[in-house]
């Protein structure tokens, strides 16, 4: 290749089928800028690229590169790369390369900024010239045989770090004092090594971590309090499958936006501590399988949020508190093997036993037929009022009555004066935000900060000054000479002040007022959500210099779990049912954690009541709705099932390659029932290499699949709903968890 096209720089043909070994021309290749040969079937070994002097990128992950063995030279090319002293980007991961990591790694480009040799055959220790590469920010080398108890105190030195995984690997010793020193460090994943001692205190530096997994190690000793101030968790906390002891900290209560909190599985004694109620972000709390006693703490009430709280396996008692039954996100409660005593609750969310799991309480009565306990005795002693009971009683009765009416004449009063909340909370913003400050803040709504054009108008990147801060926003305005636009203002006003979620775009303020030329101005500014839209994701423009991204089987997964519960939330979960009307991957945007947040409501309605529809004449919204049907909520989980398969299907709702009818509920239908093309042709091309190398199985994607099909029958009566869309998607997640259970399981261990 390298012979044919000596001036070739830019060689680039990712997801694809290529067979065969690599051209051992490719060791002449000295023009070579970019080299991108990423999920292909390569095999043998790589050649030699001492020539590559240029190189800035090499990509060659999700082969099959490499001969595993031990005492091989598979990674003996990574000491020809030393020549290429401006390379930023070298990527390996998910092949098949054997043998130690080369001294010569150390000797790489310092230019160097993301190294990823995840999920391959690598052994031996970290070489200590990695530390070196001081500006190196990701760092991705879990899932292979890295082993020695030096490895993790050289990590500690290169403190330009961002993310770094060594998670199931075989490295002992214990975590270095110098971890403090990662102080931008958002990702860190230890597990599944062999990790002893405890957690230094000098962790609380890390000010950035956003998510850190220690799961499956040799720890011990206490929870460190220092642990508990680092308010910037928010992915997770998995410090599972360990032998800590002691008691929970209450300071726990400083995890404010954590989502998930994973403590299971070691040795921790006393009670759950009434702070873990102010951790109002959490939607998984695991804490089975530890000495926990006492009652559960009704602070708990507060987290609406939850979707999985596993208390068994433990010595709690008392009864089951009734505030469960309002968590109507929840999706399992396992509070088996306990000593909780009286009767199961069955109302609100409880009333599903599937939801609930209870076995093992012996002092547990009534409950639903499915949680096979005995009934309660229903025979209770009677107490006769005393007659300064009853007048108290009376009395109070009256007054609560008397409260109530008059709290119903105000409320019809109020009613009667007009509905001008929208315009009182657009003034209330207005005071917050000019025209004048977002002008400036977007150099003038210049085209270089254009970053997408609606129906209704144009957004654009900004960044805005708070009390010293940078802050960079998102500044929708609307083009107000469009019929429609202002009633699309009004109505994201109206929907996006009264609800707040963590998987809905978040709105900060708005401007309502005139422009420099004297024209009506109307704007939302929202936070800036940094990855973009799912449409570019899923559908990217190829680019050379800006090579497209793309999302894997989990990440897919995990995306639909997100904007499945944004839904649950509007239709299900405020005062007042929403129905989106315009779900489709333009309008669901990835934070750099790649949680999916869904926007613009410009379309969105309100519903009296969750079965309620209306007309839907003069919607452009989402498919069904462009056909004239009416607005519902089952349109909305319509447009979710379309959005579903084309998440997985890598095609567009209307594809190029169909005809005759067909359409793509219709074409995963009948692959479904085996009537059309196979799976393999109907999943995205990126999805099937991770089935063929067995790292997802087939029936998850069929699954799915087939929810997205339910989700879009061309009856309404026959979809399924939000809430039952969340308990499968969560179920395939975790038999995906289980399917790729930790190492130390698999050994036996």
């Amino acid at each position: 290749m390298a012979t044919l096209l000596p001036n070739l720089e830019n060689f680039y043909v990712p997801f694809n089928q290529l067979t065969g070994s690599l051209p051992p021309s490719l060791s002449n290749a000295s023009s070579m800028v970019q080299l991108q040969l990423q999920v292909n079937n390569f095999t043998g070994s790589v050649p030699s690229m001492a020539s590559s002097h240029n190189l800035l990128r090499l990509n060659i992950a999700e082969n099959f590169l490499g001969s595993g063995k031990v005492n091989g030279d598979d990674l003996g090319f990574l000491s020809t790369l030393t020549n290429a002293r401006k390379l930023q980007a070298l990527v390996i991961s998910i092949n098949n390369f054997g043998g130690n990591l080369p001294e010569q790694i150390g000797n790489l480009s310092s230019s160097i900024e993301i190294l990823v040799l995840d999920n391959n055959q690598i052994s031996g220790s970290i070489p200590e010239g990695l530390q070196n590469l001081v500006n190196l920010e990701v760092l991705l080398a879990n899932g292979n045989k890295l082993s020695g108890a030096k490895s993790l105190s050289i990590i500690g030195n290169m403190q330009s770090l961002v993310q770094l995984r060594l998670d199931n690997n075989d490295i002992a010793g214990y975590v270095p004092l110098s971890i403090g020193n990662l102080n931008r460090l958002l990702v860190l994943r230890l597990a599944n090594n062999y990790l002893d001692g405890g957690i230094p205190t000098a962790i609380q530096n890390c000010k950035s971590l956003k998510l850190l997994d220690l799961s499956n190690n040799n720890l011990s000793g206490v929870i460190p309090t220092q642990l508990m101030g680092l308010t910037s968790l928010s992915m997770g906390l998995n410090l599972s499958y360990n032998h800590f002891t002691g008691s929970i900290p209450i300071e726990v209560e400083n995890l404010k936006n954590l989502g998930s909190l994973d403590l299971s599985h070691n040795m921790l004694s006393d009670s759950i501590p009434r702070s873990l109620g102010k951790c109002v972000s959490l939607e998984s709390v695991r804490l089975q399988a530890n000495l926990l006693r006492g009652t559960i703490p009704l602070s708990l009430d507060s987290l609406r949020g939850i979707r999985l709280f596993d208390l068994s396996n433990n010595n709690l008692s008392g009864q089951i508190p009734k505030f469960f039954e309002q968590m109507h996100s929840l999706q399992l409660l396992n509070l088996s093997y306990n000593k909780f005593e009286g009767e199961v609750l069955t109302e609100g969310v409880l009333n599903n036993s599937i939801i609930i799991l209870v076995i093992g309480n012996v002092n547990l009565c009534g409950g639903l037929p499915g949680l096979n306990l005995p009934p309660c005795n229903l025979r209770r002693p009677k107490k006769r009022l005393s007659y300064k009971w009853k007048v108290c009683i009376s009395t109070v009765s009256s007054m609560i009555l008397l409260i109530f009416i008059a709290s119903s004449l105000l409320v019809f009063w109020m009613k009667s004066k007009g509905k001008q909340h929208i315009v009182s909370s657009g003034d209330d913003f207005h005071t917050r935000v000019s025209y004048q400050s977002l002008h400036k803040a977007t150099n003038g709504f210049s085209t270089t900060n254009l970053i997408g054009v609606g129906s209704f108008g144009s957004v654009y990147k900004g960044v805005v000054n708070i009390n010293g801060e940078e802050i960079t926003i998102a500044v929708k305005v609307f083009n107000l000479q469009h019929s429609g636009a202002s009633k699309s203002f009004m109505t994201e006003c109206e929907v996006l002040k009264n609800i707040r979620h963590r998987n809905l775009v978040r709105i900060l303020t708005v401007c309502s007022g005139v422009d420099y030329q004297g024209n009506d101005f109307k704007a939302l500014v929202y936070e800036f959500v940094v990855n973009g839209s799912l449409e570019n994701w899923l559908h990217p423009v190829e680019s050379v210099d800006d090579p497209p991204r793309h999302l894997k089987f989990h990440q897919r997964l995990n995306v639909a779990i997100n904007i499945a519960s944004a839904l649950d939330y509007i239709h299900n979960l405020g005062e007042t049912p929403i129905v989106h009307c315009d779900l489709k991957p333009d309008n669901v945007l990835l934070d750099e954690d790649m949680v999916a947040h869904v926007g613009d409501f410009g379309l969105a309605r309100f519903l009296e009541s969750p079965g309620e529809t209306s007309s839907s004449i003069g919607i452009k919204g989402t498919v069904e709705y462009g056909m004239g049907n009416e607005i519902s909520i089952e349109g909305d989980m319509y447009s979710f099932g379309i959005l579903l398969l084309e998440m997985f299907t890598g095609r567009r709702p209307i594809d190029e390659s169909f005809s005759d009818g067909v359409n793509l509920q219709n074409f995963v239908n009948t692959a479904l029932l085996g009537q059309g093309s196979p799976i393999s042709k109907v999943v995205d091309p990126i999805l099937l290499n991770e089935i063929l190398h067995g790292r997802i199985p087939e029936k998850a994607l069929i699954s799915i699949l087939e929810i997205g099909v339910a989700c879009s029958f061309d009856s309404p009566q026959e979809r399924l709903n939000s809430s039952e869309v969340l308990t499968r998607l969560n179920r395939q997640l975790a038999l995906l968890m289980i399917f790729s259970k930790p190492k130390r399981e698999a050994k036996g261990l």
